[in-house]
């Protein structure tokens, strides 16, 4: 009955977004050609034209010395979006990369303009046209083996610079350099010691710097035999153009208390927080509080999670662990919400995204797309999820899971209705997501000797019921115990909770 049901009543899943690929810092590729023809397989691999590094360019066209350039080099150029707005700013450019995908479609790109010469090369292997009023050198360096091989590269820039002559090097904040800033946590060096390193290095001078909190941009000059160092300009500017989670998601800001890798590396525990939220909003009826936070609450006690290495685990890696007596890696945590409200989809999954976390839903699948009824009497019910916000949430990474199909306790259903509405929800969820389902919260957290028997014959393998704190290797994967995080505590508070579990 349940599967026919199904059929007749749910719109078919759509086919999965691709998985998201692993940062390119993070890739450990060993021959860099093909290593970058993979990355630009893709067309636009860094989203080169958002907002945020539009505003990137632009400053870096900012700092470039005035007048008209005579000869630049652009190492790295990529698919030549910086190229075209450099090109008007010098008299003769050549622009470089070492994958040879990249540069035909740099060459594309400014095919309009004639003082603009392509090639390939790997600027660490081989040696840099000479003669040069310009070179810039963007978003690059993080990618050279070490700090030697870069002290080795800010040579082949004095040699290759006419005295007088520039350096720009824009590069990203990194948490490897100095973790208590805001940084990306890419395992690589990044701003800080790019910029250190070219400033030790003999014949270079910083003049300018234009510094934000995530990147800064610097213009070094190659003294003249005469020259004399001036102390430089620095400016610090404000980031206006919004960040895009694909760059927010590996963001730290305000720095961070404990890497994720470092503490995969030294960390194993039996225990780990199974946190239950509900709504995300900033308003609602009072009777209801405790079961509501404010956006910037959660915002807080999730970026407190990011910035102490916390990674977020599905119910399904739960019970794996569970089955397998595996003890946890470094600190994971598991997110769950639910009921399926609207403002899930609105507040709590953007802040999820943008901390490179993410949570499981449990869906009361016969009310997806209306209201929580079952809230009536505490003011006006909150408006829940529908199917496509679902399917939606799905490919971009949200996990969901059954909070049964009506949202009754199930001490007031017979063995009969609480089998179907267990069957049903998983079938429904399974349809709209296009994975398999296995997991359930147990709707007001009301439980009975039944429950885990009946979710058991109607493919669930993991239950959240009515047990309070966290989750460990020796409990009941059909009943385990969760982390109530209310709307009506501090941050203190949550922390103190979170703490308690890493012992």
């Amino acid at each position: 009955k349940a599967q026919e049901l199904v059929r007749s009543s749910a719109e078919p899943a759509e086919p999965f977004a691709a998985p998201r690929r692993k940062p390119a810092a993070d890739d450990n590729g060993t021959d860099r050609t093909s290593f970058w023809n993979r990355r630009f397989a893709t067309e636009d691999p860094w989203n080169y034209r958002s907002p945020y590094e539009q505003e990137k360019y632009e400053r870096q066209l900012e700092i470039l010395p005035a007048g008209l350039i005579g000869r630049a080099l652009e190492l790295a150029c990529a698919e030549g979006h910086f190229t075209r707005q450099l090109a008007p700013r010098v008299g003769h450019l050549t622009a470089t990369d070492i994958s040879s995908v990249a540069v035909e479609r740099a060459r594309a790109r400014c095919s309009g303009q004639p003082n603009v010469d392509f090639g390939v090369l790997d600027f660490s292997a081989e040696t840099l046209p000479g003669k040069m009023d310009l070179i810039v050198c963007s978003e690059v360096l993080y990618y050279l083996d070490d700090l030697a091989e870069l002290r080795r590269i800010a040579k082949k820039f004095v040699e290759a610079l006419t005295p007088g002559g520039s350096v720009v090097s824009a590069h990203a904040f990194v948490l490897r350099d100095n973790v208590e800033r805001t940084g990306f946590d890419w395992n690589t060096f990044g701003a800080q010691a790019i910029s250190e390193t070219l400033a030790a290095t003999e014949g270079l001078v910083l003049e300018r710097s234009i510094q934000t909190e995530l990147y800064r941009i610097d213009r070094f000059r190659r003294l003249s035999p005469d020259g004399v160092a001036t102390d430089p300009v620095i400016d610090h500017v404000p980031i206006h153009a919004p960040i895009g989670v694909g760059v927010a998601r590996n963001i730290v800001w305000g720095g961070a208390r404990a890497l994720r890798r470092d503490v995969a590396r030294s960390e194993r525990r039996q225990h780990v927080p199974v946190l239950m939220y509900h709504g995300i909003a900033d308003d609602g009826p009072a009777a209801l509080a405790r079961f509501r936070l404010t956006p910037a609450a959660f915002d807080r006690q999730m970026a407190w999670l990011r910035a102490n290495g916390f990674h977020a685990i599905t119910s399904e890696q739960l019970g794996w662990s569970i089955a397998n007596r595996e003890p946890f890696v470094g600190r994971p945590v598991l997110i769950t919400f639910d009921d399926g409200f609207q403002n899930f989809a609105d507040h709590a999954w953007p802040i999820l995204r943008a901390n490179d976390l993410t949570a499981e839903v449990f869906l009361v699948t016969d009310l997806v797309g209306e209201s929580a009824r079952w809230d009536i009497d505490s003011g006006p019910p909150t408006q829940l999820m529908d199917a496509g916000t679902v399917r939606r949430l799905a490919g971009e990474g949200a996990f969901f899971a059954s909070h049964l199909a009506t949202h009754r306790a199930i001490d007031g259903l017979s063995s009969s209705d609480l089998a179907a509405e267990l069957l049903r929800s998983r079938m429904f969820v399974e349809r709209w997501t296009g994975r398999p389902t296995t997991a359930f919260a147990a709707p007001f957290s009301v439980t009975d000797r039944r429950l885990g028997r009946l979710a058991r014959e109607c493919g669930y393998r993991i239950g959240f019921g009515g047990k309070h704190g966290p989750a460990d290797l020796d409990c009941d994967p059909i009943d385990l115990p969760r982390i109530e995080v209310r709307g009506d505590r501090s941050l203190e508070d949550f922390v103190a909770r979170v703490e308690a579990v890493l012992g």
